[in-house]
C-alpha cells in the first residue's frame, strides 16, 4: 500500500485572497488584506473603502457542509436575537450571489473562506461581579435563542463519543498502544464517562450550544451587549458543557473566582433556568473538555503544529492534571 503525502497547512498569500475574493463582495474597494491570526483556522483583517472586515479561512478538515451549518445557524440566530437586550452575534457577509462562502484551492486541499463583519468593542475579562452578571444574562439569552432555531441540516453532537471516545482513540494512536500511560487513560476516560452518564440521569439541560464558549469568542462588549462569534463547534450538547468553559477562564484571579462565578450564575438564572444538578455537573464537563483538548492537540500535530512540543512533557502534564482531579487515583 502506498502512502500519499500530506501537505502542511499553508498561510494563503493575502494578494491571492484579494484577487480571488474582492469581486465577490459589495464591500467597497480593497485597501489591505493582512494576515491577522493563526488559530484553529486562519484569520485575515480586510480593510476596504467601506470599513473593516474579518476573513476566516477554515482548515481543510472543515467541510462545506460544516460551514453551511454554521452560517445557517448564524442567520437564524440574528433574526431571533433582533431585540435581545444583552446579546448579539458576529455576522457573516453575503456575497453578491447571495451565498455565504467560497471554496479556495490550497496546497493542502480545499479550504472554505467566509467574510465577517469586524466587531468593534472592548474585550471584557469578566473580572468584576457586574460584568459577570451581565455575561451570565447574555449566555442565557444565547441559549434561549438557540432553543428557538431549527437548522435542518445534518450535524454531529458534542456527546461522549465526541468528547471522550474519539479523543482517546487519537491519543492512544499517537503515543502508541504499548505506552505505559494507556491503561490510566483508558480507566480515566471510562470513569469520567460513567460519571457524566450518572449525572445525566438528573435530566440535565441539553440543547444547541455555542460549543466553544471559553470567553475569547464571547466576551467582546459593545455598550451593554456581549457579541458572540466563532460558532464553528456549535452543536447539541449539555448546557453545562458550554458554561464549564466560562467557569475555568484563566484571566480571573483565583481568590475572586467563586464570587465572580456566583454573579455569573445569578445573571444566567435571571433569564432562564439552570438547575442545581446542571451546576453540579459543571466540574465533570470541565474535565471532559480538557480531555477533548488533549485529543485536539494530537489532531493537528501532523498537519500543523509538529511533534516537538508534544512529547513526554506534554503527555505528563496532562496525566498530572487528570490525576489531580481525583477521578482516578
Amino acid at each position: 500500500m502506498s502512502i500519499q503525502p500530506t501537505a502542511l497547512r499553508s498561510v494563503l498569500n493575502p494578494r491571492y485572497l484579494e484577487s480571488a475574493l474582492r469581486d465577490q463582495y459589495n464591500i467597497g474597494t480593497w485597501e489591505e488584506c493582512l494576515f491577522w491570526l493563526r488559530g484553529l483556522n486562519d484569520t485575515y483583517r480586510v480593510r476596504t473603502s467601506s470599513g473593516m472586515y474579518i476573513l476566516r479561512i477554515y482548515r481543510t478538515e472543515i467541510s462545506e457542509e460544516d460551514v453551511h451549518y454554521e452560517l445557517s445557524l448564524l442567520s437564524q440566530l440574528k433574526n431571533v436575537l433582533g431585540s435581545a437586550e444583552h446579546t448579539d452575534i458576529g455576522e457573516y457577509i453575503e456575497k453578491k450571489d447571495h451565498t455565504g462562502y467560497t471554496v479556495l484551492e490550497a496546497a493542502e486541499g480545499k479550504r472554505v473562506a467566509v467574510m465577517f463583519r469586524y466587531i468593534e468593542g472592548t474585550e471584557n475579562n469578566l473580572e468584576d461581579e457586574e460584568s459577570c452578571y451581565a455575561f451570565g444574562q447574555s449566555a442565557a439569552e444565547l441559549h434561549k435563542a438557540m432553543d428557538q432555531v431549527n437548522v435542518e441540516l445534518p450535524r454531529y453532537e458534542l456527546d461522549l463519543k465526541f468528547l471522550i471516545d474519539e479523543p482517546l482513540k487519537r491519543i492512544i494512536h499517537y503515543i502508541g498502544e504499548h505506552h505505559e500511560a494507556v491503561a490510566f487513560l483508558h480507566t480515566f476516560a471510562t470513569t469520567i464517562k460513567e460519571r457524566i452518564v450518572a449525572a445525566s440521569r438528573q435530566d440535565l439541560d441539553f440543547g444547541l450550544c455555542h460549543g466553544d464558549m471559553h470567553g475569547n469568542n464571547n466576551a467582546f462588549q459593545q455598550e451593554h451587549q456581549f457579541i458572540h462569534y466563532d460558532f464553528e463547534w456549535a452543536a447539541k450538547s449539555w448546557r453545562a458543557y458550554d458554561l464549564a468553559q466560562v467557569k475555568v477562564r484563566k484571566r480571573q484571579s483565583e481568590d475572586r473566582k467563586a464570587v465572580l462565578w456566583k454573579a455569573l450564575m445569578a445573571g444566567y438564572r435571571s433569564v432562564r433556568s439552570f438547575s442545581a444538578e446542571d451546576e453540579q455537573a459543571l466540574d465533570l464537563f470541565i474535565i471532559a473538555r480538557r480531555f477533548w483538548v488533549m485529543g485536539l492537540d494530537v489532531a493537528f500535530i501532523e498537519s500543523d503544529m509538529g511533534a516537538l512540543d508534544y512529547g513526554e512533557d506534554w503527555l505528563n502534564d496532562f496525566l498530572e492534571e487528570f490525576r489531580d482531579t481525583g477521578i482516578v487515583s
